[in-house]
């Protein structure tokens, strides 16, 4: 059965090409629903089979602000810039799911099929680079979620920034799990020669039935390693990121850094499942429904990185845990790290080329 939903009872077993497992109530809701067996077989085996596909749909919304700033002392970098509200990737693992609640929409099923585009971030951005007030900072692309997701075949929001960045030679860095990124490599190669860019490509794992049902629509694992490839050979610096790492579910994490590395990349980094809001039932439903055998197992452990809860907010130990597993994962990261040579070189971009009189008359032409 569904669990709690906001306005669509489709059996879980029936959702096609979807992280989430259902369309679950965010926190702000005051009423959930719930599906159950009337006893008119509605819910019998051939509803659960019949394979429902739930359509993406897109809503244009003009941003009043494009950087976001970090102060976190767990997050390396203090500027963050989302092109999209919501992700088509269906990562079920995904952070910035319970961000859906504050639309009035789902962070299951919604966050993945409602996304929200932001077509004049590059003219706001322009505004913001352009104050006098700025202080140029390293800019991540996809801190929350991917500027490469399959809309962005149409919007092209990121590429717009990346020709506004480009233009007035600020530097950024990507964090995306879409081979998209290639297309923009006439911006990110020359803009790698001035020290400007750099990307980071996430491999969860290389299962690619594994991958299908982590993140349905994100590009497979063979060919994020392409990416790498193609990244590498234009002389873009890149990184690998293993996150998020789920015990006793991907535990490939020493042949994900091999194979990325053999790929070109040079450095790596990592976090451990983190469960915050509606993201843990989420999860767990969708735990349940994929690996019913190990489900209490995978949480039992995930507990014992959170000194015995679901998920932990602390500062100090929200990214990688604490206890012996989390311990052991650390362990295994930097020793793979250490054979393969990842992150033995730096890799700082230049603040220091930044012009922001280029910009002058920009915002006019988006």
């Amino acid at each position: 059965m569904i669990g709690q939903s906001m306005n669509i009872t489709i059996p879980i077993h029936s959702i096609k090409g979807r992280g989430a497992a259902s369309q679950i109530a965010h926190r702000f809701e005051l009423d959930g629903r719930s599906a159950f067996d009337d006893g008119w077989s509605t819910l019998d085996e051939t509803s659960l089979n019949q394979g429902v596909a739930v359509a993406t749909t897109v809503r244009p919304e003009s941003a009043k602000s494009a950087i976001s700033r970090n102060d976190s002392p767990d997050i390396h970098f203090d500027y963050g810039l989302n092109p999209y509200r919501g992700c088509e990737h269906g990562c079920v693992y995904c952070y910035a799911r319970p961000t859906h609640s504050y639309l009035n929409l789902s962070p299951g099923l919604d966050f993945e099929t409602k996304i929200i585009a932001k077509p004049n971030l590059a003219e706001v951005l322009a505004k913001e680079l352009s104050s006098p007030t700025y202080a140029v900072r390293q800019i991540v692309i996809g801190s929350a979620t991917d500027a490469y997701q399959p809309q962005e075949r149409h919007w092209q929001i990121t590429r717009s920034v990346l020709e506004l960045l480009n233009q007035c030679h600020h530097p950024l860095a990507i964090v995306t799990k879409g081979s998209g990124v290639e297309r923009d490599l006439d911006l990110l190669a020359p803009m790698a020669v001035r020290k400007l860019a750099a990307v980071y490509v996430t491999i969860t794992t290389l299962d690619s039935a594994l991958a299908r049902k982590l993140e349905p629509r994100a590009a497979a694992p063979h060919r994020r390693l392409r990416t790498i490839r193609a990244l590498t050979e234009a002389g873009v610096p890149v990184g690998v990121s293993v996150a998020p790492q789920i015990p006793f579910i991907n535990d490939d994490m020493e042949q994900v850094l091999e194979a990325a590395s053999e790929a070109g990349a040079r450095s790596a980094f990592y976090t451990v499942l983190r469960l915050p809001w509606e993201l843990n039932p989420l999860f767990q439903e969708w735990l349940a429904l994929q690996y019913p055998d190990r489900a209490a197992r995978v949480m039992a452990r995930i507990r014992d990185m959170r000194g015995g809860r679901d998920y932990d907010s602390n500062f100090a130990t929200r990214m990688k845990g604490s206890g012996v597993w989390a311990e052991l994962i650390r362990q295994r990261f930097h020793k793979a790290c250490d054979r393969l040579g990842l992150n033995t070189d730096r890799v700082d971009l230049d603040t220091s080329l930044f012009n922001s009189s280029l910009i002058t008359g920009q915002s006019s032409l988006f």
